[in-house]
């Protein structure tokens, strides 16, 4: 046998390439809430419901992706980093997706109406969510080079700095939270009570998205740390 095709055989399939596919995905399903919410405030239900079958396209895509790398995914030793790491990785950013389709699914199945007053400060706390979840791809697409430095040198540096970014606007996410919270709390008189209820869940799953986003970096730290 060649001794290339013995080495592939051994240490197997680099995992990367399909977990960088995977969060394209799933980003791509995070990224389509700007145009969807602006299709909502204009009340172009058409629009909007196109745009959801996009991010269920998305979120299937990267179902398929995360079924395909746990069921390939190898079980050597020889993996550069520990596979549980990498699933857990997986699983973290799959649940970007999902959430990205429940905001969408609940707004168009109820035809949900942000307030007029509030869509400046929601549409700003939709994007920096959008932000985070743009930022753990940055950090995925990294992974090449940390494995081809061993974890070692600048860029372990330029990761960290990264991480430490995707931090900083999962904490500004928050911050958004608290602001369009408070101008929901102050409209509430104004609302049917249901509305409210929804637009409350809402608001904390765009919060989830960024948080969640969040946590692909603390796992990437993880392996940095090992």
């Amino acid at each position: 046998m060649p001794t290339s095709n013995f080495l592939a055989n051994v240490f197997g399939r680099s995992p990367i390439g399909p977990i960088q596919q995977h969060i394209s995905s799933v980003h791509a399903c995070a990224a389509q809430l700007e145009p969807f919410f602006d299709a909502v405030f204009t009340e172009h239900w058409e629009l909007a419901s196109e745009i959801q079958l996009k991010i269920i396209t998305y979120e299937h895509q990267a179902d398929a992706l995360k079924r395909s790398i746990r069921l390939s995914l190898p079980k050597s030793l020889f993996l550069p980093v520990p596979r549980t790491d990498l699933l857990e990785i997986v699983t973290m950013q799959d649940k970007i997706a999902n959430r990205a389709k429940d905001i969408a699914g609940i707004v168009v199945g109820r035809k949900m109406l942000v307030p007029e007053s509030m869509r400046e400060a929601f549409i700003d706390y939709v994007r920096r969510s959008i932000a985070t979840s743009a930022q753990a791809l940055k950090a995925i697409h990294e992974l090449d080079g940390l494995l081809e430095t061993g974890f070692q040198g600048r860029e372990v540096d330029l990761v960290t700095q990264m991480i430490d970014e995707l931090d900083g606007l999962e904490s500004e996410t928050d911050r958004d939270q608290v602001r369009v919270r408070r101008l929901l709390f102050d409209l509430e008189q104004t609302l049917p009570p249901v509305d409210v209820i929804f637009l409350y869940q809402i608001i904390e799953w765009v919060g989830d998205l960024a948080d969640r986003a969040a946590r692909v970096g603390s796992h990437i730290q993880l392996l940095l740390a090992r």
